[in-house]
């Protein structure tokens, strides 16, 4: 199932690219699943890794994810996916509050996503400087906001022997990028 998700989610990213980069957006999404495969997670997890973003940044939709694998894999990325309809803010309230009352593996994959996406945004940073913030839909501030909330809410609920080591790795990464 894990290679079958990989090449379903390099089908609907063909063509992408990330922001900021030429490069080819299904990195992102193999380096979210790698992280999870890493930290040990089951098989589901790892192929709502590959799959977080279909749904969001494509033509497929939940039932399609729901067909091609399973109910617990939509279930997943579903969880992740944002209603694009609404504004940023809002969007972004909604992910902190779902990383807040999440299952341990619906954080993991909110977390393991987030954490590529910071990673990604300090290569970007050193690149491009102040400029980077042009091509988001929100600064600085509210990209501060935003990546502390889910640092501050990714354990609420885990036992301290059971959250996962990346986490800390997301935690070290939020207070580098936005240290004040």
């Amino acid at each position: 199932m894990l290679e079958r998700a990989k090449q379903y989610a390099e089908k609907a990213h063909e063509g992408q690219k990330r922001k900021n980069s030429n490069a080819a957006y299904i990195i992102h999404p193999i380096q979210v699943a790698d992280t999870l495969k890493s930290a040990g997670c089951r098989e589901e997890v790892i192929c709502a890794g590959y799959l977080h973003d279909v749904v969001e940044d494509t033509k497929y939709e939940l039932t399609d994810i729901e067909r091609e694998f399973t109910k617990t894999v939509r279930d997943l990325v579903a969880a992740h996916t944002e209603d694009k309809s609404k504004p940023w803010q809002v969007r972004k309230q909604h992910t902190v509050d779902t990383v807040r009352t999440g299952s341990l593996e619906v954080k993991c994959l909110i977390v393991a996503d987030k954490l590529d996406n910071l990673l990604s945004l300090e290569k970007d940073f050193e690149r491009d400087g102040e400029a980077l913030w042009q091509h988001f839909n929100a600064g600085y501030s509210l990209q501060k906001w935003y990546n502390e909330s889910i640092a501050e809410h990714m354990t609420t609920g885990i036992p301290n022997d059971e959250i996962p080591a990346f986490f800390l790795l997301y935690q070290k990464a939020v207070e580098r990028f936005f240290r004040n």
